[in-house]
């Protein structure tokens, strides 16, 4: 049996990369490395890193899933992190500033909860003192911005409209679906992660996580309502025995435009998630990447060509009617 190879570090002593310190990418160098035992007994490797125009004193031993690859999509990567932070700390200040309401969420959110307290009997507690406590902390939470690259903001609005003003529907099941969209994006960044690695396996929980959070979100938030007569029509095909859609998940049906809401919407699912600040940066890391990706001309050409199609006046005249 041939001995089993020494894993190999990633960077080398006086090698430039980029190092995430709390939400953000500098440009660092590394100054040492050293083995280290992560979780589970598995080897790995620390770094000392020294942070580009930063004091000495700032120079720490980091794990290796801190450090990213000095390239150009590295960089394009921390551009758009400080973009989204930089969004963040604005819309904080906004509603920090005086005469500001609380947010209250989402309209429908908003519209539940005020129909809720109306609806209370007489002489019944309308809201508990434990509720508002929990929506208290919902809204003191810090709000999560995810890098949206303006190229997808312009394909968002025309699905829009596509959809609400011109009546009309994706036409599916989707030539290219979300979950071959997510398994597309894992399978280039190999090339930028080596397989075994920490971020690799990070990654592909992510992806993992998106195709469920995709599958479970979309008849529930990602929905216009003039699509929701043919997502009913969608599930009883998948719910029949003689189907061609028999035994196929929504994120092999629904494609990139309903991707893309899955992405403008998770802000406001991992606020309502017990994740901590670490595991939050991290992901919206894995996203900003993710997004940068589908926003280059190759990805935007093959995932977002859907074809849009009128279903014709016996289907709208249906949604009418159960509007």
């Amino acid at each position: 049996m041939a001995p089993v190879s020494a894993p190999e570090a990633m960077y080398r002593k006086d090698e430039k990369a980029l190092c995430f310190h709390h939400e953000l990418l500098y440009e660092a160098k590394v100054l040492d490395v050293r083995p280290f035992e992560g979780e589970g007994g598995k080897s790995s490797f620390e770094y000392k890193v020294h942070y580009k125009g930063w004091k000495n004193t700032w120079d720490d031993w980091v794990p290796e899933d801190r450090l990213r690859k000095n390239t150009p999509e590295q960089r394009e990567l921390s551009n758009n992190l400080r973009h989204a932070v930089l969004e963040a700390q604005r819309a904080a200040k906004q509603a920090q500033a005086p005469g500001k309401k609380k947010p209250q969420g989402s309209a429908r959110g908003s519209e539940e909860r005020q129909n809720s307290v109306a609806a209370a009997p007489r002489g019944q507690k309308r809201m508990r003192d434990q509720d508002l406590e929990k929506e208290d902390d919902y809204h003191s939470r810090r709000a999560v911005r995810i890098y949206m690259p303006d190229r997808l903001k312009s394909l968002l609005v025309d699905d829009w409209e596509n959809v609400t003003k011109n009546l009309q529907l994706v036409s599916l099941p989707a030539k290219k679906p979300a979950g071959i969209i997510l398994d597309e994006y894992l399978e280039s960044q190999k090339a930028h992660r080596p397989t075994r690695s920490v971020e690799f396996e990070i990654l592909e929980e992510v992806v993992s996580g998106l195709k469920e959070y995709f599958n479970r979100a979309l008849g529930r938030l990602l929905l216009y309502r003039f699509e929701r007569e043919q997502y009913l029509d969608i599930v009883t095909r998948m719910e029949s025995p003689t189907s061609d859609l028999t035994g196929l998940a929504i994120s092999d049906i629904y494609g990139g435009e309903h991707l893309l809401r899955l992405f403008v919407s998770m802000p406001e699912l991992l606020a309502q998630t017990n994740m901590d600040s670490n595991s939050v940066n991290r992901l919206r890391e894995e996203l900003t990447t993710m997004l940068t990706w589908l926003s280059k001309e190759p990805q935007v050409n093959a995932f977002f060509a859907s074809v849009y199609e009128s279903p014709g006046t016996a289907y709208i005249d249906k949604v009418k009617n159960t509007a």
